[in-house]
């Protein structure tokens, strides 16, 4: 849905135009996972899925939003008594976002919203992140806030970790406001810095949905996040940024089994997504290839969030491209999605074999999306 098409439908719902439209995109993260809470290295692209919003002011402090994507569901509350309620699930992101920009911006006002989107949900690709983003530039423009990327993302995070309860990291927030169209993000999630490479222009973004839906807050990311807190206290450093293999291979005996391989998965995988960035500023595609496999296998031999489906779907694709490209599973884990980059000539027949194979195999049709580049929300080129 474009944002003209927003503004009609918003028009439609409050018979007004709407004074201010936003967008912001979900994401893939080419390599990096599950290192954002760790204070380490990703490596994200923001993507052509996103959530679009129009908004308007009200002359009160209520927010009323209606949500396209849930059969027109509308919901309303008060700034001045923002409540975690079970349902409806989406409206705890709205009231999330409220919650935080109104403790450090008062002069926050009252809003008819209109949200919709197209990040599939559930599947790994920042759905979430994308709608907090989008509300936060839409509220930004609509009461002339100060807020840039960096600050948008942080209060996204909040919100989601604080308000609606997932321990998430700063990563899909930060990718969601910042991303750069034709570029991947090289992010520093201790000082938040980034570094952008180019893509190769010949090459495409394929992303696979194996339909095995997984949410997030009922999954077992916390636990993963709370082990991973558990191993770099006993390592004696404030994250396992700060860990090296010796040190870990040192103290392997004073860590459980767990702790000892989730801290492997962490260690090593920081240190393939900053071999990913140069390997690409290079065009060393065999050695792209290499990284994104030993990322898989470590998150599923170490990390331990891959399921039966996904290993399949990465053994399909990684039997077609050799080394021309590479393939992993991307996002939190225990189902969701696939990212391969790949040569555009061989998308046809990658898309072939896992159409034979895939559902022959698992009895799961998958979804394949081909992915463009997109700039964040609070992009200064946007």
């Amino acid at each position: 849905m474009t944002l003209a098409d927003i503004s009609s439908l918003f028009s439609a719902y409050f018979n007004t135009t709407p004074e201010v439209t936003s967008h912001a995109p979900g994401r893939v993260n080419l390599i990096g996972e599950h290192t954002d809470y760790n204070q380490g290295f990703v490596f994200p692209v923001a993507i052509n899925f996103g959530t679009e919003i129009a908004t308007a002011k009200r002359d009160d402090d209520i927010v009323k939003v209606v949500a396209v994507d849930y059969d027109n569901e509308c919901a309303s509350f008060s700034l001045d008594n923002i409540e975690h309620q079970p349902q409806p699930g989406w409206l705890n992101y709205v009231k999330g976002v409220c919650q935080v920009v109104k403790a450090k911006y008062p002069q926050l006002g009252g809003a008819n919203l209109v949200v919709t989107g197209n990040v599939p949900q559930g599947a790994g690709l920042s759905s979430s992140a994308s709608f907090e983003v989008a509300i936060i530039s839409a509220l930004t423009q609509l009461y002339e806030l100060n807020i840039e990327g960096i600050e948008a993302a942080l209060l996204g995070q909040q919100a989601e970790n604080e308000f609606v309860g997932c321990s998430c990291g700063i990563m899909d927030q930060l990718i969601s406001a910042l991303g750069k169209h034709g570029k991947a993000m090289l992010l520093d999630c201790r000082d938040l810095s980034q570094r952008f490479i180019d893509l190769p222009e010949d090459f495409a973004i394929m992303i696979i949905n194996s339909n095995v839906k997984r949410g997030l807050v009922d999954s077992e990311y916390n636990l993963r996040r709370q082990q991973c807190e558990a191993a770099a206290r006993k390592l004696g450093v404030a994250s396992l940024r700060d860990a090296d293999t010796e040190l870990l291979e040192a103290a392997k005996n004073s860590l459980s089994e767990n702790e000892y391989k989730r801290a492997r998965h962490i260690i090593s995988e920081n240190a393939r997504t900053t071999a990913m960035f140069d390997a690409l500023a290079k065009g060393d595609m065999a050695q792209v290839s290499q990284l994104m496999a030993e990322s898989h296998i470590s998150m599923r031999d170490d990390f331990e969030i891959t399921v039966p489906p996904i290993d399949f779907l990465v053994e399909i694709i990684q039997q077609e491209i050799g080394k021309t490209g590479g393939v992993r599973m991307t996002g939190g884990g225990f189902g969701g999605c696939v990212v391969a980059l790949l040569p555009k000539n061989l998308l046809l027949g990658v898309t072939k074999q896992v159409e034979d194979k895939y559902y022959a195999r698992t009895g799961l049709k998958q979804k394949v999306y081909i992915c463009t580049t997109n700039q964040g929300a609070f992009d200064e080129n946007t």
